[in-house]
């Protein structure tokens, strides 16, 4: 995959706001769990704080006083805290769990539904790869921060707040030495983080190429074999491997610094705090420590930095996840260009009149594909659409499934402008057979069914004999339970467009299309494909692409296009006698078939070599 071929969306480096506010609306949903989850963190930070404190009373009021009774009355307070500690950590672990797969599977569900609303243009210019990217490994990691994140934020904050409860009752003058190095501390977050997040979104930028770069890989792996293309794709590859190499090993590189560089200031802190805290055990100054309050306040300025210390990790997973936020939100931010209006009408059939008046259209503002584009098919009418590549054709049948809409000049169902419909009363009762036909991973009869899923099993199958797909599919070991491979993969190109071909019967659809649906099978499946087309096409609207004479002879008329302009127009044996573009396309890529089916009519179909 070139990777300039798709251009990643470029996020500002400062952290906003607005993206950890998103972030955390996710919750929104959860927010019971959320209340009962921050409330055992809570009291687990503060039995662990109450620890410590009951500690320096065991030192000072039992140990060393030898008073055996109050030893044993604050050794079972302690046991029952431990074990009301171990409950609550249970509760929190388990509640975090939870919130992580709730939320995953709300963001999943909600981008899996917005792809459903996005219009065919942003497949055409959007890597699959990147797509898979942010459903999977993003989500995975925004769901991490609003669960685990959360924990470790919670705790790391209460922690901090109860510590210093503590040390305050314990010596507020001492403690007071001790709250300078918090902005300290944040002074040097702050400093890493700017470095940490830009090089995690750099990261993150690398691995959606590589995704997209394996997808293509994998599924064109054919064509790099036949061409000897491995090197040449390792090394294209290896490119992508060694940007997010550098950006995630700087990434690591200031996130290692961030320990150290905590680690050090806080040990100055507590360097300071047992020399003079020693020297005021047992003084007469009016700010003496006993032994246990000395050892607790110590112990409750470690207690502090574990916190600071996790947070450094969890800093660095924090700055990864937002810029996974980043991306999915703005796929979720993606509107489609084709949406129904407000007062769009629904309606029960389309079978009408169709008519392309003053159409024009552009992929791109200085390339015309159509213009003025003028034409009216009638209903159960037959329509062949012929021409050179990029002529039109198949832009003529995107617009007609609304997939894109006209530039310019409307296009009328009867007398009504299709886009004044709902998207879901055309593309609902259209049948469509294509060129490269795609089949779901499962089985034959699920295929099949996906074309109305309420169809009994019956009709399946008899929407696979009028399709000419039931004798292949009965040869087979499972019949219509044999599973089709991903994306049809075990079964023969020929199979895959009758199964086809059986889903668009089965549809029963107003409006049939066929993209080129006979150009890579035999002739004995151009033949049952051709039987299975005649029972779908009659009494219904046909729009035909094909190349194959076999194919399009028979339709009621013939459109030749090109430039997406309409240059002819007739029947077959009209445009023959015309002997204008059609014939000449006609005798030069269906020679073969002229010669073998018009051999001795009137017109002479050999021309000189």
């Amino acid at each position: 995959m070139s990777e300039h071929s798709f251009q990643e969306e470029e996020f500002d480096t400062s952290l906003n706001t607005h993206t950890l506010r998103r972030i955390a609306g996710l919750t929104r949903p959860h927010w019971k769990i959320v209340v009962v989850f921050i409330a055992a963190v809570a009291g687990v930070a503060f039995i662990e704080a109450y620890i410590t404190f009951l500690n320096a009373q065991l030192i000072d009021e039992a140990i060393l006083q030898n008073n055996t009774q109050r030893l044993w009355e604050l050794g079972v307070f302690y046991g029952g805290l431990w074990i009301v500690f171990a409950g609550m950590v249970f509760v929190f672990i388990y509640l975090a769990g939870q919130l992580s797969q709730r939320v995953q599977y709300d963001v999943r569900k909600r981008l899996f539904a917005h792809l459903q609303d996005l219009s065919l243009s942003y497949y055409t210019t959007t890597p699959v790869g990147w797509i898979m990217s942010r459903a999977t490994s993003d989500t995975e990691r925004i769901a991490e921060l609003v669960s685990w994140g959360l924990i470790d934020t919670t705790w790391a904050v209460l922690n901090i707040t109860t510590a210093l409860g503590f040390m305050f009752y314990i010596n507020w003058q001492l403690t007071l030495v001790v709250i300078p190095m918090v902005p300290i501390l944040i002074k040097i977050s702050i400093w890493f983080k700017s470095r940490i997040l830009v090089h995690y979104r750099d990261s993150r930028r690398f691995n959606s190429q590589i995704t997209g770069s394996y997808n293509e890989m994998i599924t064109g792996v054919r064509v790099i074999k036949a061409l000897n293309r491995e090197e040449t794709s390792l090394e294209e590859f290896g490119k992508l491997t060694r940007g997010m190499y550098r950006s995630s090993y700087r990434a690591t590189w200031y996130s290692a610094l961030f320990l150290p560089a905590i680690q050090i200031t806080s040990s100055m802190v507590v360097g300071g705090i047992i020399f003079f805290g020693g020297l005021q055990v047992n003084s007469d100054i009016g700010i003496g420590l006993s032994i246990g309050g000395l050892n607790a306040f110590i112990s409750y300025i470690t207690f502090m930095l574990w916190p600071v210390q996790d947070m450094a990790r969890v800093y660095a997973s924090m700055q990864h996840a937002i810029a996974s936020a980043e991306r999915t939100f703005s796929l979720l931010d993606t509107k489609p260009e084709i949406v129904d209006q407000v007062d769009a009408i629904h309606v029960e059939s389309i079978a009408n009149d169709i008519t392309f008046k003053n159409v024009d259209f552009y992929y791109e503002d200085d390339s015309p594909v159509l213009k003025d584009f003028n034409l009216h098919i009638k209903k159960g009418e037959t329509i062949a659409l012929v021409g050179h590549t990029g002529s039109g054709k198949s832009t003529i049948v995107n617009m007609l499934c609304r997939f894109y809409e006209p530039s310019a000049g409307v296009i009328l169902f009867g007398d009504t402008d299709y886009i004044q419909l709902t998207q879901n009363s055309i593309q609902s009762r259209i049948g469509m057979v294509l060129q490269t036909p795609h089949l779901f991973s499962g089985t034959i009869r699920e295929n099949i069914r996906y074309g109305r899923l309420e169809a009994s099993d019956e009709e399946v199958e008899s929407a696979a004999t009028l399709a000419g797909a039931h004798d292949f599919i009965s040869e087979l070991d499972k019949g219509y339970e044999e599973a089709v491979g991903e994306g049809g993969v075990l079964l023969s190109t020929g199979q895959k467009q009758l199964i086809s071909l059986a889903r668009a019967v089965l549809s029963k659809p107003e409006l049939f299309i066929m993209d080129e649906a006979t150009s890579s099978v035999d002739t004995i499946t151009e033949h049952l494909i051709q039987k299975g087309m005649h029972y779908l096409m009659e009494g219904r609207t046909s729009v035909i692409i094909a190349h194959r004479l076999s194919t399009i002879k028979n339709a009621d008329r013939i459109i030749v296009l090109d430039h997406g302009k309409i240059i002819e127009i007739g029947t077959h044996s009209e445009l023959i006698k015309l002997r204008g573009h059609y014939y000449n396309l006609y005798t030069k890529q269906f020679r073969k078939e002229a010669e073998l089916k018009y051999k001795g009519d009137d017109i002479d179909m050999r021309l000189p070599a």
